[in-house]
């Protein structure tokens, strides 16, 4: 096999599939990248069983064959070379490969290319089309709600569900749930599947973000496939039924609070810096009628700060984490926020006239009698 690709062009392919190179695996052959220049183009291809990216690169073919090389040293060896054309080629025995850029020249351990599990090949049943811009919002929107431990695997992905050509993404902790609803312009086949958040982290980084863009989405029993330009995306989905969310939604409250989003998050930000790292102490406020009372105490320090709102209903002091009242926060594009809210010891809403977006937060349990300032 001899290649020649610009070196730009290689690095972007090689940054696209490490992001489904094993962390840890007993298998050698899964730390590697294929190259396969078996026929018109060249692609560059990673698996780790769960989630694999194959993406082709723009270049010349000299002699076609496959061969798979350390993706972790294939990369740093790419990442510094100068900025012009790199020859790739195996020797005779397929053993080494020469990697050569200017003046640069690395011979590297090949690995057989036949032994590298490639992407499954799924029929898919149907697919959806829609903007880079939007999927890549809605998963920033989302993902941060998505639970780190595996006690349920469920709650380590996302709900994706089309229904009556509407999507909608759902995440959820256990302390906090985050909805994201949108129209799509095309209808499609009604689907309910959960995306592992490792699949939708990895692809938030390879979409453009640009709303012209499309990727096409496609769907089977097991897997889902994205189609970005000239990378393809394949990846398990997580088994199981998803919550009933419907069912933990209420539109119920008693306290309604219209308020400035970047005032409301420049407050919570300083009342952040008196909480260390895992510290649960919580945030209170006392809501007013045109004002937020915030406190807060810790070994740190205490802060006490107030910020304008237009409320309804009756008055209220409660306590939240605030790191999840800024990670929603953060995720809103509005200039003004909403928010809903019944008591103590209910959840709290915020969410837009048309429920574009919801999040969910629960409260921290605090001793009300001890916040009469």
């Amino acid at each position: 096999m001899e290649i020649v690709c610009s070196r730009n062009d290689l690095l972007k392919s090689i940054n696209i599939v490490m992001k489904a190179v094993p962390v840890h695996t007993t298998m050698k052959i899964m730390e590697c990248i294929l190259i396969d220049a078996s026929a018109s183009s060249i692609h560059f291809i990673t698996n780790d069983m769960e989630l694999g990216i194959d993406t082709s690169a723009e270049g010349t073919i000299v002699e076609k064959g496959i061969t798979a090389i350390d993706a972790r040293i294939f990369s740093e060896i790419i990442r510094k070379l100068p900025d012009n054309d790199v020859h790739i080629r195996t020797d005779e025995k397929s053993a080494f490969i020469l990697i050569t850029c200017e003046k640069a020249k690395f011979q590297i351990p090949s690995m057989n290319g036949d032994e590298f599990t490639r992407l499954p090949y799924v029929e898919y049943s149907h697919s959806l089309s829609m903007s880079q811009y939007a999927l890549k919002e809605m998963i920033r929107q989302t993902i941060f709600s998505i639970a780190s431990n595996e006690n349920n695997p469920v709650m380590t992905g996302e709900l994706f569900e089309i229904k009556d050509s509407s999507l909608r993404m759902v995440s959820l902790d256990g302390h906090r749930i985050s909805i994201r609803n949108f129209h799509l312009e095309n209808s499609t086949e009604n689907t309910k599947v959960i995306i592992p958040g490792k699949t939708l982290s990895e692809i938030s980084k390879i979409l453009s973000g640009e709303i012209e863009d499309i990727v096409d989405i496609c769907f089977t029993d097991q897997h889902i496939i994205f189609h970005i330009e000239n990378t393809t995306i394949v990846s398990r989905l997580i088994t199981g039924d998803y919550f009933k969310i419907d069912n933990m939604l209420s539109s119920d409250y008693e306290t309604k609070l219209s308020i400035n989003k970047k005032e409301f998050i420049e407050c919570i930000d300083r009342a952040a810096l008196l909480i260390k790292e895992n510290d649960k102490k919580p945030l209170i406020l006392k809501i007013m009628d045109e004002e937020i009372h915030f406190f807060l105490e810790s070994p740190l320090g205490s802060m006490n700060e107030s910020i304008h709102i237009d409320k309804e209903g009756k008055d209220l002091i409660i306590g939240f984490n605030p790191r999840f009242l800024l990670d929603a926060l953060r995720s809103i594009n509005d200039e003004m926020i909403t928010m809903f809210l019944i008591n103590s010891k209910a959840p709290c809403y915020i969410r837009n006239e048309n429920d574009d977006y919801i999040y969910l937060i629960l409260p921290i349990n605090i001793n009300q009698n001890a916040y009469n300032f």
